[in-house]
């Protein structure tokens, strides 16, 4: 028996269909791991990497904040940003890595650019296939 699944963001769903594990990281609740007949649960997303695990393979996404929900054998991911590892574009996320450090630079206590940082080195280690590293 496999699990629904559904990664969405508000612009799109990036990932629709089945899966064996679905993995993702919570708020004060580290890294949990969804299989069939999981308790139902909502947990608030941190900026990290989201695993669909089924028959064909993984399938990797990049999500930041939000809220994953496990319920009646579907679990749905509801990111504000939910960028699949095939899509991202690496430039981009360098680019913004590197506006990040340097308004850190001028202000270490700058809130805005510590999430764009994280969420660029989410991207970059999505998109180079690794798990996320830091927090």
């Amino acid at each position: 028996m496999t699990l629904q699944v559904e990664v969405v963001s508000p612009e799109t769903i990036t990932y629709s269909g089945e899966a064996d594990t679905v993995v993702c990281r919570t708020v004060g609740g580290g890294d949990l791991a969804f299989q069939t007949g999981h308790v139902p649960m909502i947990g608030v997303l941190q900026i990290w990497e989201a695993k669909v695990v089924g028959a064909d393979g993984t399938d990797v996404f990049a999500v930041h904040q939000g809220f994953v929900q496990c319920a009646n054998g579907k679990v749905t991911i509801l990111s504000d940003v939910s960028e699949q590892q095939e899509h991202i574009d690496v430039p981009r996320a360098q680019a913004a890595l590197e506006r990040a450090n340097q308004a850190l630079a001028a202000n270490a206590d700058d809130e805005d650019a510590v999430a764009a940082k994280r969420r660029a080195e989410v991207r970059l280690s999505v998109a180079s296939g690794g798990t996320a590293s830091g927090h």
